[in-house]
């Protein structure tokens, strides 16, 4: 079974390993065909993925075709298309309890705490797999990504007609701006790259595109309004620590990404504006539903999404590339078949 492992930080082994075997009671097998590649993969790459240790499988943006089914398994049979809800959680814990399995305690992510997806064959819950029998592989394999904006939105509460601040557009910004767009917000972006700016200009329905300055009231005055909610979505450290001058008195601001070292914050602005402040983790089952569904009504377009792609015998080579800047690299996708 052919698969690729990340042996250590920048280096590729194309293997093969073992096939999975007989589903178990619960399980199924799936066949991975797409296979999104984010930052989590490319900071894992580079050696500065935290939560993590090598080798390892990447992979956790999948869209998948179900081989065979386990005892129990109601929720797909083989031949379904899938997309993978890659969070393994417990189910006992208090999170899990509480209806919040994204921050369950012992929460294992597919292509970073066990492994992924990028290879032929991989086993897993059933109760996992969202079914489509008119969506393609590649948007089955952005519904993950998708996610992480849609979850971060639902935690702001955000209402139509609020002017949004979503700061950064790589992929989960632009997840975070499609979801901020579809509650009716007035969404801008901030963003450094001129490519990016220009990406979200151009294939995306936003208010507004901006550059980072010091001058807050310069951009809210750029803005029409100072926005009631910022998402951060660089896991900068110096963009976090920032982000918390930009939201209007009374707003809030909610971390999309997130960063190893501690942040800090002027007390007392924070507390004379009353802002509130919110962390976004992964996204839910819930929203992979929605999600399958807004695509399947043609709600949101994923056309823009898939800036680079690679096959199976090409992505040791090409993988590298997808880390320099220059490339303009979006949304890059592995093929394996």
């Amino acid at each position: 079974m052919k698969t690729l492992v990340l042996t250590e930080p920048g280096r590729f082994d194309r293997t093969d390993t073992d096939d999975p075997g007989a589903p178990g009671a619960g399980d199924a097998i799936i066949r991975i065909h797409r296979v999104g590649i984010c930052g989590t993969d490319l900071h894992a790459f580079r050696g500065r993925q935290p939560f993590f240790t090598y080798p390892r499988i990447l992979g956790h943006e999948l869209g998948a075709e179900v081989v065979a089914v386990g005892d129990g398994v109601d929720q797909v049979q083989v031949g379904d298309h899938v997309a993978v809800e890659p969070y393994l959680n417990c189910g006992n814990c208090l999170p899990c309890r509480r209806g919040r399995p994204n921050c369950c305690e012992s929460l294992r992510v597919l292509g970073v705490h066990v492994d992924g997806g990028m290879r032929e064959l991989i086993s897993v819950p059933a109760g996992k797999l969202h079914r489509s029998d008119t969506l393609t592989l590649e948007q089955l394999a952005l519904v993950e990504t998708l996610g992480i904006g849609a979850h971060a939105v639902q935690r702001a509460g955000l209402q139509a007609g609020e002017t949004v601040l979503v700061v950064g557009a790589g992929p989960i910004g632009l997840a975070t701006l499609q979801f901020a767009a579809l509650a009716g917000a007035r969404a801008h972006v901030l963003e450094p790259n001129d490519m990016r700016r220009a990406f979200a200009r151009e294939r995306f329905a936003v208010a507004g595109c901006h550059t980072p300055t010091d001058d807050v009231q310069e951009l809210w005055r750029s803005m029409g309004d100072a926005p009631t909610c910022v998402f951060d979505a660089t896991g900068s450290q110096a963009a976090m620590e920032a982000a918390f001058d930009l939201p209007a008195p009374s707003g809030r601001l909610v971390f999309v990404g997130f960063q190893l070292q501690r942040l800090s914050f002027a007390n007392p602005d924070f507390h004379r504006r009353e802002l509130t402040l919110m962390s976004s983790r992964n996204s839910t089952a819930a929203e992979f539903t929605r999600i399958v569904s807004l695509l399947e009504a043609g709600h949101i377009d994923t056309t823009p999404w898939i800036t680079h792609r690679a096959a199976f015998d090409d992505v040791v080579e090409t993988f590298p590339s997808w880390l320099e800047p220059e490339t303009g690299v979006v949304k890059a996708m592995l093929e394996l078949t």
